[in-house]
């Protein structure tokens, strides 16, 4: 039922300071945690049951149906509302792992359990992940999308930090399922923060009723066409595929070879990839207290192309604090150019896509990019560490290219403060109810 507790008069709260944007984050912020500890759990009962081929085997199991079913999942939020699916979706995959934790704990760990729940979890992780994407616009003003990107950004580090060594503390207390128990948990206490949103009408909400309605298929066609001829979308969503096809690779394979031949080991390993990713965290928190860069769209695209040319550059660096120091820097850079393409794509989507859009932003990272990975790997076998790191840093510029192609892209702009002039879709009506 709608609410009137925000008049229109009601100046905007910023997205740090509104309850509802900080309900949303918490709640994403336990999922990724969630997220985090039921991959070490999974992949260390693997290996309890299995060799290392098998405990490929059981994450792959996961990976593969969540890529091939993402675009699907961006369908289903668009068709029956983002709010619904991410709730029946979270409340899923809390109930799959405990499931599992239940079992494991009943009975002697069997591969067969632990593929069956890497799939049913990769499912129903492509239905989420679309619909947790697509709701920031129906949160708040579209002013606040910078801002809330970067807090994004932010949880998202800190959940990968403190995810992994969380899980591997319930390992050694309780084994795999103790662990699983604790992921199974953190699922359970985001969806009541979830169900406690004020999701925001928006014009698509309303369909008209004498249309016949499209096929899932029909819509997930509709949707592509929509990204591709999209004037600011489609240039951004191919620049981002080219920068996280290029740069992925170099971030994961390329820096664990780099250090093997530099004598680094794994501690280096471990600075270089904690540098980068504190280099976005610093980023993350200056967008989400900042919210707005003039000048956005040409803003992103320049420093796609120096934060390209700096993870390139870790490659050649003489040391190792030197190549701590260049990944702080490609942090830094790429942490704004990611959080800016995002809050232009999503402030620019029309609201009854944006589930289709975020699905096919992260069609790339979490379908394509690991596909992209043997490839580094035996490129740099055969050529060697500073060739591919530079072929990586030039094929994620030319992602720039495509971005600064359309003027659109380079006159891009985020939404201005109320009452000022918005580049982009129309502000979404006031109006809120409960999921």
């Amino acid at each position: 039922m709608p609410s009137n507790d925000m008049p229109l008069s009601a100046p905007p709260r910023p997205a740090h300071r509104d309850g509802n944007v900080l309900r949303w984050l918490t709640a994403y912020t336990l999922s990724l945690v969630g997220d985090a500890i039921w991959m070490v759990a999974l992949g260390f009962a693997a290996q309890e049951v299995a060799g290392p081929a098998q405990v490929g085997m059981v994450i792959a199991a996961g990976a593969v149906p969540r890529a091939l079913l993402m675009l699907g999942g961006g369908v289903v939020a668009d068709r029956f509302g983002p709010g619904k699916v991410v709730i029946g979706s979270d409340a899923a995959r809390c109930v799959i792992v405990l499931g599992i934790a239940a079992a494991l704990w009943l009975t002697t760990p069997a591969l067969w359990l632990l593929v069956a729940g890497a799939v049913l979890f990769g499912i129903v992780d492509a239905l989420f992940m679309p619909a947790v994407g697509a709701l920031p616009p129906r949160l708040t003003e579209l002013d606040q999308i910078g801002r809330i990107q970067g807090l994004r950004m932010l949880v998202i580090r800190i959940s990968w930090i403190a995810g992994p060594p969380l899980g591997g503390l319930a390992m050694a207390y309780g084994g795999a399922a103790a662990a699983l128990g604790a992921a199974g948990l953190l699922f359970a206490l985001s969806v009541p923060l979830l169900m406690a949103l004020r999701l925001r009408s928006v014009p698509n909400d309303e369909q008209p009723t004498d249309t016949a309605p499209q096929s899932a298929w029909g819509e997930l066609v509709d949707g592509l066409r929509y990204i591709r001829r999209h004037r600011v979308i489609g240039p951004l969503m191919i620049s981002g595929a080219m920068s996280e096809l290029g740069t992925n690779g170099l971030l994961t394979v390329g820096l664990i070879l780099l250090c093997g031949d530099q004598g680094w080991g794994p501690s280096g390993f471990g600075w270089i990839v904690g540098a980068f990713g504190a280099g976005q965290a610093v980023c993350a928190a200056l967008l989400a207290v900042k919210g707005r860069v003039p000048r956005a769209g040409l803003v992103q695209n320049v420093m796609l192309v120096v934060g390209s040319a700096s993870v390139g550059a870790v490659a050649f660096m003489p040391t190792l604090s030197a190549a701590v120091g260049m990944s702080l820097l490609s942090g830094l850079l790429c942490g704004m150019c990611g959080g800016l393409a995002i809050a232009l794509i999503q402030t620019s989507a029309e609201p009854g896509y944006l589930g289709r859009v975020t699905s096919a932003m992260s069609l790339t990272g979490v379908g394509l990019t690991p596909l992209s990975f043997p490839l580094f790997g035996a490129a740099i076998s055969a050529w060697g560490v500073r060739p591919v790191f530079v072929v990586g840093a030039v094929f994620s510029a030319l992602g720039a290219v495509a971005g600064l192609s359309s003027a659109a892209v380079r006159r891009a702009e985020l939404p201005h403060l109320p009452g000022r002039k918005n580049v982009g879709r129309p502000a979404a009506a006031p109006a809120e109810s409960r999921i």
